[in-house]
């Protein structure tokens, strides 16, 4: 199963590293490394991606709304609306309030309604509210208290006929009178 090819060591000589270089992980370039030729071709990353991942560490608080189009992680806690393009709730992270992300991964706590194209709550997730999305994945030990609402991707618009003028409102009908009976 394994190879391991054995040189006989001289006496005295330490164990060399491997020449062998160690090639960077794909989201994160190292650039002192070199990368090796024969691994296979990685899809470039988004535009998103490569910016970077910003974190709202574990120590922090943050309190309105935050928006964006790149990538969050959130360890600390937020009480506000987040609107972010990929979002990764931590297990110390909490959110109080609404959140829409395109993909969303929850490992902490949010009480607020959640919209996204995919959802996962991970085991230790904890949601209070609507949920949102195309796709949803909800691990064993997660908990969840709300709706689901499955939202389909917009089809083009399908043609519609042009509806007939409206017609004319009918004239009211002319107003009952009154005859004092007593007057008379």
């Amino acid at each position: 199963m394994f190879n391991k090819t054995s040189r006989p060591a001289s006496p005295g000589s330490a164990a060399r590293p491997s020449a062998t270089p160690i090639p960077p992980l794909p989201d994160l370039p190292s650039p002192g490394r070199p990368v090796a030729t024969n691994q296979p071709a990685t899809p470039q990353p988004s535009a998103a991606s490569a910016r970077g991942l910003s974190t709202l560490s574990a120590d922090l608080q943050f309190e309105g709304a935050i928006s964006g189009a790149g990538d969050l992680q959130i360890d600390g806690s937020i009480k506000g609306d987040v609107r972010v393009g990929r979002l990764i709730v931590g297990e110390t992270g909490a959110i109080e309030g609404g959140v829409s992300a395109d993909y969303l991964e929850v490992r902490g706590r949010i009480v607020g309604a959640v919209t996204g194209k995919q959802v996962k709550l991970i085991s230790t997730a904890y949601v209070d509210g609507d949920i949102t999305a195309e796709q949803l994945s909800i691990d064993i030990g997660a908990y969840f208290q709300g709706r689901v609402l499955q939202s389909r991707r917009e089809a083009p618009a399908a043609f519609t006929p042009p509806q007939a003028a409206p017609q004319p409102a009918p004239a009211p009908e002319p107003e009952a009178q009154v005859i004092d009976m007593k007057s008379l």
